[in-house]
Protein backbone atom coordinates (compact mmCIF):
# COMPACT_ATOMS: atom_id res chain seq x y z
CA UNK A 1 0.00 0.00 0.00
CA UNK A 2 1.26 3.21 -0.61
CA UNK A 3 0.13 6.54 0.67
CA UNK A 4 0.95 9.86 -1.51
CA UNK A 5 -0.42 12.04 1.18
CA UNK A 6 1.59 14.04 3.86
CA UNK A 7 0.96 16.67 6.12
CA UNK A 8 4.28 19.05 5.09
CA UNK A 9 5.16 20.52 8.55
CA UNK A 10 8.65 21.31 7.14
CA UNK A 11 8.45 24.05 4.14
CA UNK A 12 10.36 22.32 1.12
CA UNK A 13 8.84 21.27 -1.72
CA UNK A 14 9.40 16.80 -2.91
CA UNK A 15 12.77 16.59 -5.10
CA UNK A 16 12.71 14.52 -8.15
CA UNK A 17 14.83 11.55 -6.84
CA UNK A 18 11.60 9.30 -7.39
CA UNK A 19 11.86 10.15 -11.38
CA UNK A 20 14.82 8.01 -11.66
CA UNK A 21 14.96 5.59 -14.23
CA UNK A 22 13.51 1.78 -12.55
CA UNK A 23 15.91 -0.27 -13.72
CA UNK A 24 18.55 2.03 -12.81
CA UNK A 25 16.93 2.91 -9.28
CA UNK A 26 16.88 -1.19 -8.85
CA UNK A 27 13.26 -1.75 -9.70
CA UNK A 28 13.92 -5.00 -11.79
CA UNK A 29 15.90 -7.83 -9.95
CA UNK A 30 17.31 -10.84 -10.88
CA UNK A 31 14.31 -13.53 -10.86
CA UNK A 32 16.86 -16.50 -10.75
CA UNK A 33 18.22 -16.21 -6.80
CA UNK A 34 17.64 -19.54 -4.69
CA UNK A 35 20.18 -19.65 -2.28
CA UNK A 36 21.80 -17.13 0.15
CA UNK A 37 25.15 -17.50 -1.64
CA UNK A 38 23.48 -15.94 -4.36
CA UNK A 39 21.66 -13.19 -2.96
CA UNK A 40 24.32 -12.17 -0.25
CA UNK A 41 26.80 -11.00 -3.13
CA UNK A 42 23.93 -9.43 -4.86
CA UNK A 43 23.43 -7.30 -1.94
CA UNK A 44 26.53 -6.31 -1.61
CA UNK A 45 26.80 -5.04 -5.10
CA UNK A 46 23.48 -3.52 -4.61
CA UNK A 47 24.74 -1.94 -1.48
CA UNK A 48 27.74 -0.74 -3.50
CA UNK A 49 25.13 0.73 -5.92
CA UNK A 50 22.52 2.70 -4.37
CA UNK A 51 25.23 4.23 -1.76
CA UNK A 52 27.05 5.95 -4.49
CA UNK A 53 23.89 7.08 -6.54
CA UNK A 54 22.70 8.72 -3.63
CA UNK A 55 25.78 10.55 -2.96
CA UNK A 56 25.92 11.46 -6.55
CA UNK A 57 22.44 13.50 -5.93
CA UNK A 58 23.01 17.31 -5.07
CA UNK A 59 23.21 18.13 -1.50
CA UNK A 60 20.93 20.82 -2.07
CA UNK A 61 18.51 17.77 -3.46
CA UNK A 62 18.98 15.68 -0.55
CA UNK A 63 18.37 18.71 1.92
CA UNK A 64 15.31 19.24 0.31
CA UNK A 65 13.94 15.76 0.13
CA UNK A 66 15.54 14.81 3.67
CA UNK A 67 12.56 17.84 4.88
CA UNK A 68 9.91 16.21 3.30
CA UNK A 69 10.85 12.83 4.62
CA UNK A 70 10.87 14.70 8.00
CA UNK A 71 6.92 16.08 7.69
CA UNK A 72 5.86 12.53 6.56
CA UNK A 73 7.24 10.84 9.09
CA UNK A 74 6.40 13.28 12.00
CA UNK A 75 2.60 13.28 10.31
CA UNK A 76 2.83 9.27 11.03
CA UNK A 77 4.23 9.43 14.64
CA UNK A 78 1.64 11.83 15.55
CA UNK A 79 1.59 13.31 18.92
CA UNK A 80 5.04 12.98 20.23
CA UNK A 81 4.25 14.61 23.92
CA UNK A 82 6.14 12.07 26.42
CA UNK A 83 7.10 9.66 23.50
CA UNK A 84 10.31 8.67 23.00
CA UNK A 85 11.55 8.49 19.24
CA UNK A 86 15.11 7.22 17.63
CA UNK A 87 16.56 8.76 15.01
CA UNK A 88 20.20 8.13 13.63
CA UNK A 89 23.32 10.70 12.93
CA UNK A 90 23.43 10.79 9.12
CA UNK A 91 26.43 8.59 7.34
CA UNK A 92 27.20 8.47 3.80
CA UNK A 93 24.36 10.51 1.85
CA UNK A 94 21.02 9.41 4.21
CA UNK A 95 18.61 11.75 5.02
CA UNK A 96 19.67 14.17 7.75
CA UNK A 97 16.69 14.26 10.22
CA UNK A 98 18.60 15.94 13.03
CA UNK A 99 16.23 18.90 12.58
CA UNK A 100 13.36 16.31 13.23
CA UNK A 101 15.05 15.70 16.39
CA UNK A 102 15.12 18.88 17.54
CA UNK A 103 11.14 19.63 16.57
CA UNK A 104 10.10 16.11 18.25
CA UNK A 105 11.74 17.64 21.86
CA UNK A 106 10.30 21.33 20.85
CA UNK A 107 6.38 19.25 20.86
CA UNK A 108 7.51 17.57 24.05
CA UNK A 109 8.94 14.37 23.17
CA UNK A 110 12.31 12.47 23.82
CA UNK A 111 14.96 11.52 20.84
CA UNK A 112 17.65 9.12 21.21
CA UNK A 113 20.45 7.99 18.80
CA UNK A 114 21.67 4.10 18.47
CA UNK A 115 24.55 2.90 19.64
CA UNK A 116 26.38 -0.06 18.62
CA UNK A 117 27.95 -1.82 21.92
CA UNK A 118 29.43 -4.98 20.20
CA UNK A 119 30.14 -6.65 16.34
CA UNK A 120 27.17 -9.05 16.73
CA UNK A 121 24.87 -7.74 19.37
CA UNK A 122 21.74 -5.47 19.32
CA UNK A 123 21.98 -1.80 19.23
CA UNK A 124 21.34 -0.13 22.36
CA UNK A 125 19.79 3.07 22.42
CA UNK A 126 20.37 6.43 24.59
CA UNK A 127 18.85 9.57 24.93
CA UNK A 128 20.17 12.85 23.20
CA UNK A 129 18.86 15.92 21.96
CA UNK A 130 20.31 18.73 20.26
CA UNK A 131 23.30 20.57 22.45
CA UNK A 132 24.14 17.61 24.44
CA UNK A 133 27.66 16.52 24.63
CA UNK A 134 28.97 13.71 22.05
CA UNK A 135 31.17 10.99 21.52
CA UNK A 136 33.00 9.41 18.49
CA UNK A 137 31.63 5.77 17.82
CA UNK A 138 32.12 2.86 15.77
CA UNK A 139 32.93 4.06 12.04
CA UNK A 140 33.77 7.41 13.54
CA UNK A 141 29.30 8.04 13.86
CA UNK A 142 28.95 10.27 16.45
CA UNK A 143 26.64 9.05 19.82
CA UNK A 144 25.88 10.28 22.91
CA UNK A 145 28.64 10.31 25.62
CA UNK A 146 26.45 10.26 28.29
CA UNK A 147 24.61 6.68 28.40
CA UNK A 148 21.32 7.27 29.45
CA UNK A 149 19.60 3.55 28.18
CA UNK A 150 15.72 4.13 27.08
CA UNK A 151 13.23 2.17 26.07
CA UNK A 152 11.43 3.27 22.79
CA UNK A 153 8.10 3.99 21.49
CA UNK A 154 9.38 4.83 18.07
CA UNK A 155 12.10 3.50 16.23
CA UNK A 156 13.23 5.21 12.59
CA UNK A 157 16.01 3.35 10.89
CA UNK A 158 17.48 4.14 7.82
CA UNK A 159 17.71 2.43 4.67
CA UNK A 160 19.68 1.70 1.84
CA UNK A 161 17.42 -0.21 0.11
CA UNK A 162 13.69 -1.24 0.65
CA UNK A 163 10.99 -3.18 -1.27
CA UNK A 164 7.26 -3.39 -1.52
CA UNK A 165 7.19 -5.93 2.03
CA UNK A 166 9.14 -2.79 4.08
CA UNK A 167 12.34 -5.06 4.70
CA UNK A 168 15.13 -3.41 4.53
CA UNK A 169 18.50 -3.52 3.10
CA UNK A 170 21.20 -1.51 4.99
CA UNK A 171 24.82 -2.03 5.44
CA UNK A 172 24.96 -5.58 5.90
CA UNK A 173 25.85 -5.90 9.48
CA UNK A 174 22.60 -7.04 10.89
CA UNK A 175 22.54 -4.99 13.33
CA UNK A 176 18.84 -3.32 12.89
CA UNK A 177 17.17 -6.82 12.42
CA UNK A 178 19.27 -8.39 15.40
CA UNK A 179 17.66 -5.44 17.37
CA UNK A 180 14.35 -5.89 15.95
CA UNK A 181 14.60 -9.00 17.05
CA UNK A 182 15.20 -8.92 20.79
CA UNK A 183 13.05 -5.44 21.58
CA UNK A 184 10.26 -6.01 23.72
CA UNK A 185 7.73 -4.70 23.08
CA UNK A 186 8.13 -4.29 19.73
CA UNK A 187 8.31 -0.04 19.12
CA UNK A 188 6.78 1.24 15.89
CA UNK A 189 9.61 0.84 13.20
CA UNK A 190 9.67 3.53 10.84
CA UNK A 191 12.23 3.08 7.32
CA UNK A 192 13.48 6.42 5.86
CA UNK A 193 15.04 6.46 2.52
CA UNK A 194 15.09 7.89 -1.42
CA UNK A 195 12.39 6.55 -3.59
CA UNK A 196 15.26 5.61 -5.77
CA UNK A 197 15.88 3.40 -2.88
CA UNK A 198 13.49 1.15 -3.78
CA UNK A 199 13.63 -2.35 -5.23
CA UNK A 200 11.24 -4.81 -6.47
CA UNK A 201 12.58 -7.34 -3.50
CA UNK A 202 15.61 -7.53 -1.53
CA UNK A 203 14.75 -11.46 -1.42
CA UNK A 204 14.37 -11.87 2.26
CA UNK A 205 16.12 -14.03 4.29
CA UNK A 206 14.71 -15.61 8.03
CA UNK A 207 16.68 -13.12 10.09
CA UNK A 208 15.42 -9.87 7.95
CA UNK A 209 12.49 -8.33 10.04
CA UNK A 210 10.13 -6.14 8.06
CA UNK A 211 9.63 -2.00 9.11
CA UNK A 212 6.16 -0.85 9.51
CA UNK A 213 6.50 1.88 7.30
CA UNK A 214 8.75 2.84 4.42
CA UNK A 215 8.75 6.79 4.13
CA UNK A 216 10.46 8.58 0.96
CA UNK A 217 10.56 11.90 -0.52
CA UNK A 218 7.59 10.71 -2.81
CA UNK A 219 5.23 8.15 -0.98
CA UNK A 220 4.57 6.25 2.03
CA UNK A 221 5.02 2.55 1.49
CA UNK A 222 2.63 -0.07 4.23
CA UNK A 223 3.30 -3.91 4.40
Amino acid sequence: MVDDDATRSFASPACFLHEIDPVYAGLAAPSDMTTWADIKPWRTKERERLIAGRLSVPAEVRIAAGEAIAARVLAEIGDVEGRIVSAYWPFRGEPDLRPLMEEIARLGGSTALPVVVEKGRPLEFHLWQAGQPLSRGIWGIPVPAEKQLCILDVVIAPVVGFDHGCYRLGYGGGYFDRTLAAMQPRPKVIGVGYSAAKLSTIYPQEHDIPMDLVVTEAAIARR
